[in-house]
């Protein structure tokens, strides 16, 4: 089974990895970690985008508990299947299952056409990740996007 997952770094870029987000609203930093995807050319249409992944959010909860939400989108407005990674120093109110702000926040960016198998099989690697109580804290440790991206290659 595990082979079958995907390999999360066919769809990590550490451009796009942001341990200094500005924003104070779930609105913001979904928009700060779109215009991330647009600047690298991750998005076709960053509006569209930022429309389908809050209307996502509308749908339920991405807050995950533990610091973490997992906002995603998929949609005609991605060029290509990705995820972006940042980070708050001071929590946000998400909704989250544990109702305790968010630090991290890893937005997934799905092309329509991958929607069914890249999408699951990206949440499934990711949830698997989220799972170790061990990469979890070193994620809310993490201060560089360098330290980011070596913790989630070393997975």
């Amino acid at each position: 089974m595990m082979d079958e997952l995907l390999d999360i770094t066919k769809v990590l870029d550490k451009k796009l990895i942001n341990v200094d987000l500005k924003s104070n609203t779930k609105e913001g930093v979904i928009a700060e970690l779109s215009q991330m995807l647009a600047k690298e050319s991750y998005l076709i249409d960053e509006k569209q985008f930022i429309a389908d992944v809050m209307q996502r959010e509308e749908e339920g909860l991405t807050g995950l508990g533990e610091g973490i939400a997992i906002p995603h989108g998929k949609s005609e407005g991605v060029q290509t299947t990705t995820i972006a990674i940042g980070k708050l120093s001071n929590g946000l109110e998400w909704g989250s299952l544990d109702d305790q702000p968010v630090h991290v926040i890893i937005l997934f960016a799905v092309k329509n056409t991958d929607a069914t198998t890249m999408h699951i099989k990206l949440l499934q690697k990711v949830a698997i990740m989220l799972a170790d109580n061990n990469f979890l804290t070193s994620l809310r440790e993490a201060n560089t996007a360098d330290e980011i991206y070596e913790l989630i290659l070393g997975r």
